[in-house]
């Protein structure tokens, strides 16, 4: 997994991809990155898959916020970024989210 930011110059917008690896998609037929950004909904950011077998998408965040997230992997199971910046508990208090400080 990875996480990759591009900050842009005299905008308050950061460029984030948000990678899921062959590993742990695990032969995938869909992926989508759901968060605070979206609204939690699955549909609204899918994520498309690669040559290699990893999962990738860019959105464009605000800066100077912290966003938490998760990947839903065949809208079935949820995984965390082992490369988030930190996490949180989630409000159901049985899991963690990932977060993303932009």
């Amino acid at each position: 997994m990875s996480i990759k930011k591009k900050f842009l110059k005299g905008k308050p917008v950061v460029k984030i991809t948000f990678e899921v690896a062959k590993e742990i998609a695990n032969s995938a037929k869909s992926v989508s990155l759901v968060g605070e950004f979206n609204n939690w909904d699955p549909s609204a950011s899918p994520m498309k898959s690669t040559k290699e077998g990893k999962f990738s998408t860019t959105v464009d965040l605000e800066s100077g916020k912290e966003y938490q997230f998760r990947y839903l992997i065949d809208e079935t199971r949820w995984v965390n970024d082992s490369e988030a910046d930190k996490f949180v508990p989630t409000v159901y208090g049985d899991s963690d989210n990932s977060v993303v400080v932009v």
